[in-house]
């Protein structure tokens, strides 16, 4: 019986020989496991340890460009609102501060002004148009002579009185400004009772407006009551130049200026007998060829603002539509890092 359980030595020996084959092909088996995984993981990690991180410093490359590019939007974001802003701010203030523009329009011949003289007890004299700056030698200075000059006479009430007759002598003004055309006019008064003698005058655009106007004695208190008054003294020969100054108003209309030049030289009197009457002598000439036109420009233009404005609100759109991308690029590429990360995650697992 005991014979029959007991084994061999050959057997024994047979079964070590197992013993001993399979720890080998256990180790042979875990190899094999190890390098399939390995050959599952490797499609993954083919690119090595270096590949992976490339990739990220790429990706964090993108993405801090793509920020800055954001910042650079948002910068040309608020440079472009604080144009739009400076913008209408300086097209109020134009509005707000006209700026003077001063023309000059050459002419041959003036409008002949009309020249309204006061004089009150004194006479005229003489009056004669010359040219070229060129006065002859008086002749029996204090006695009447030739009036050659076109003169109406006219009486109508002071116009900030209403009480008071005033009489006033109109005499047509130079007109050939290239001939240098003056006219000359002599006065003379017998005696006053005041200390010191001068006869006023003013100036008025036109001296055809009043020949042809109905009513001539509004037309001269009108005159009165837009147009400064001077005065020319006794026993000296007062030289006027004169200039013309137009101003448009900011309704349209148009209003005259005159500017003057005046010189004054002392009468000589060389009368056998010259008494105490007195003599004036004034001289009327056009100072140069040149109308000033004054008027007040507005130099904001409207056009110019709207067309500033669609470029400035062009750009950002623009700078919008290159934000928008730029965030879904952002997006895109975050999105493809996870989807590789989660990818790299599951093969390991």
């Amino acid at each position: 019986m005991h014979k029959q359980f007991l084994p061999s030595s050959a057997e024994l020996s047979e079964d070590v020989e197992r013993v001993s084959e399979n720890p080998t092909e256990e180790r042979e088996g875990d190899m094999e496991v190890h390098e399939d995984s390995s050959s599952v993981i490797l499609p993954d990690g083919e690119l090595g340890t270096t590949t992976p991180s490339l990739r990220f410093s790429k990706t964090c490359l993108k993405n801090v460009f793509s920020v800055i590019l954001l910042f650079i939007y948002l910068l040309l974001m608020a440079v472009a609102v604080f144009l739009v802003y400076q913008t209408i701010s300086d097209f109020r203030e134009k509005l707000k501060h006209p700026v003077m523009s001063v023309t000059y329009k050459e002419v041959s011949f003036y409008d002949a002004p009309g020249i309204a003289f006061y004089p009150g007890k004194a006479q005229l004299l003489s009056c004669k148009h010359h040219y070229y700056d060129h006065i002859p030698p008086l002749v029996n200075p204090g006695q009447p002579g030739d009036i050659e000059c076109t003169t109406q006479r006219i009486n109508y009430t002071d116009p900030f009185t209403n009480q008071t007759m005033k009489y006033a002598l109109v005499v047509q003004g130079p007109r050939d400004v290239k001939k240098r055309e003056l006219v000359f006019l002599q006065f003379h008064l017998n005696e006053t009772d005041q200390d010191f003698s001068a006869i006023d005058y003013l100036l008025f655009s036109s001296f055809q407006e009043f020949v042809s106007s109905p009513e001539k004695a509004k037309f001269m208190k009108d005159c009165e009551s837009s147009y400064s008054s001077w005065k020319f003294s006794g026993g000296f020969r007062t030289w006027v130049k004169m200039s013309l100054v137009k101003t448009k108003e900011e309704d349209g209309s148009e209003t005259v200026e005159f500017k003057q030049e005046t010189s004054v030289v002392n009468y000589i009197d060389q009368r056998t007998k010259p008494g105490s009457d007195q003599l004036f002598f004034v001289v009327f000439e056009w100072k140069d060829p040149f109308i000033q036109t004054v008027q007040d420009i507005i130099t904001a233009n409207p056009w110019n603002m709207i067309a500033l404005l669609c470029g400035i609100f062009l750009a950002l759109f623009k700078a919008a539509d290159f934000a928008k991308l730029s965030v879904k690029w952002m997006i895109k590429i975050r999105r493809r890092h996870l989807k590789r990360t989660r990818q790299v995650t599951n093969h390991i697992s």
